[in-house]
């Protein structure tokens, strides 16, 4: 495992690791896998989803916490499974199955089956696993119980996987599969965090808001904006250089200090006024990896980034609002037209789209995908998950914070940013690519000046 550190540039780690220095370690199951159902009676019934909350992916975390030293403390596996049937009984659409209704759209049957619980041992120290912001699939997809992507409804799946992997050295690993139909990143991480606070004997801070009709389609539906996503042309033989070529998963830690340096360039020629962290970057990725695939100039290519709406409803979402809540904006351009253009017009086309988002967009939204719910686009489409926001460090069992959390695997249209450091100031940015490419995106990572 290595840390290529480029000298003119100190706060831009480019970190890499090498296939015989991956430490992989046996994990085993313990006995069988359960199901964890509400510790209270819950409602049953049908319960409504909206309109976004669409795509039943299921999505994979992992988060790494360290020993505890208080003897007092039940195993960890226990403790969690203790506090996950406390937790769903505030939560209790995790503990039903996902079905179709009468209007053939997704909902929640609330059976209280449960989710489904795994204990597991690994043959190591966490340790031994290295470093932990390393992309190592071939390690931490043993981690995370189940298969990511799509689901089969009729196989009636449980809506969470949670599975607990315990070290040598008294450390765990949370590995979680959560329906993405049921909850978004936000969503997602306050169940975790009001779990974990029900697991230390606290009261929940932030209540889940449950009802989700707040936001239903209209009538009558009014759609005022274009909310189709045509599928990209592939003028490129972009798929030959997929198929033929191995692929690296690499990350990249961008400091505070770098991402100054990154807005500043952005607003060197007097376009911009300002600019956020997560617009610069996005868009100085976007740009890196669009370069590094040696694409046409003429070929079109897509970025699809969310925007989280809760408080751009009018009135703002609830506290605490359980659901999908956000929206999945497109920057869409040709080659020629971004790499030709300033690093400014590419901060500036994802400004303007992210101040579209309002709440007569979010409704129209709603009311677009009422009679028809067009599958996303893949060819030429790059997709940024964005998890430096959503509050890992806000997990406590009774170990302290995880150490790191992230995905177990790399998709490779997905770059994933996550929060890195104490303070959670820097971005841990993870992605694959093929080796040529990886190449080209990496020299052009640690050019900046």
């Amino acid at each position: 495992m290595g840390e290529n550190l480029d000298s003119s540039c100190p706060k831009v780690y480019v970190e890499t690791f090498d296939d015989e220095h991956i430490v992989n370690p046996d994990v085993k199951i313990i006995g069988e896998p359960t199901l964890v159902t509400p510790a209270e009676e819950t409602p049953k019934g049908i319960y409504f989803l909206s309109n976004i909350d669409r795509g039943a992916d299921m999505i994979q975390t992992f988060n790494c916490f360290r020993k505890t030293f208080d003897e007092k403390i039940l195993d960890a596996a226990q403790a969690l499974k203790d506090g996950l049937a406390k937790v769903l009984v505030h939560y209790y659409p995790f503990a039903g199955r996902l079905m179709l209704n009468e209007k053939n759209k997704f909902a929640i049957d609330c059976t209280g089956e449960g989710a489904l619980f795994i204990e597991a041992e690994a043959d190591c120290t966490l340790e031994e696993i290295g470093d932990l912001t390393q992309p190592n699939p071939a390690t931490f997809k043993k981690l995370v119980y189940g298969n990511p992507g799509p689901v089969n409804i009729h196989e009636n799946p449980p809506l969470l996987v949670v599975q607990v992997t315990k070290f040598k050295c008294g450390g765990f690993i949370l590995g979680l599969c959560t329906n993405h139909a049921v909850a978004d990143g936000i969503g997602s991480m306050e169940f975790v965090v009001s779990w974990s606070e029900v697991t230390r004997g606290m009261q929940l801070t932030k209540p889940p808001f449950l009802d989700r009709t707040l936001l239903k389609a209209r009538t009558p539906l009014k759609t005022h904006f274009n909310h189709m996503l045509e599928e990209i042309t592939d003028i490129s033989n972009t798929n030959a250089l997929w198929k033929e070529e191995k692929h690296l998963d690499k990350s990249f830690i961008f400091h505070p200090r770098k991402l100054e340096k990154l807005k500043n360039k952005a607003m060197e020629d007097g376009v911009l006024k300002k600019c956020t962290a997560f617009e610069v970057l996005s868009s100085f990725i976007w740009r890196a990896r669009t370069k590094s695939l040696r694409l046409h100039p003429d070929q079109q290519v897509r970025l699809l980034f969310p925007v989280d709406a809760r408080s751009r409803f009018d009135p703002p979402l609830p506290k605490g609002y359980f659901g999908n809540a956000y929206a999945l904006k497109n920057c869409q351009c040709s080659v020629s037209e971004m790499l030709e253009g300033p690093l400014s017009s590419t901060v500036e086309r994802i400004q303007q789209l992210i101040r579209l988002v309002t709440d007569e967009y979010m409704r129209s939204t709603i009311d677009s995908l009422e009679e028809y719910e067009p599958p996303l686009p893949k060819s030429h489409t790059l997709f940024l998950s964005v998890w430096s926001r959503i509050g890992f460090q806000d997990m406590d069992f009774g170990w302290g914070e995880p150490i790191f959390s992230g995905p177990p695997t790399l998709p490779t249209n997905v770059v994933f940013f996550l929060a890195h450091g104490e303070e959670r100031e820097s971005i841990n940015l993870c992605l694959s690519l093929p080796v040529s490419a990886m190449k080209i995106f990496e020299e052009t990572i640690t050019a900046i000046n």
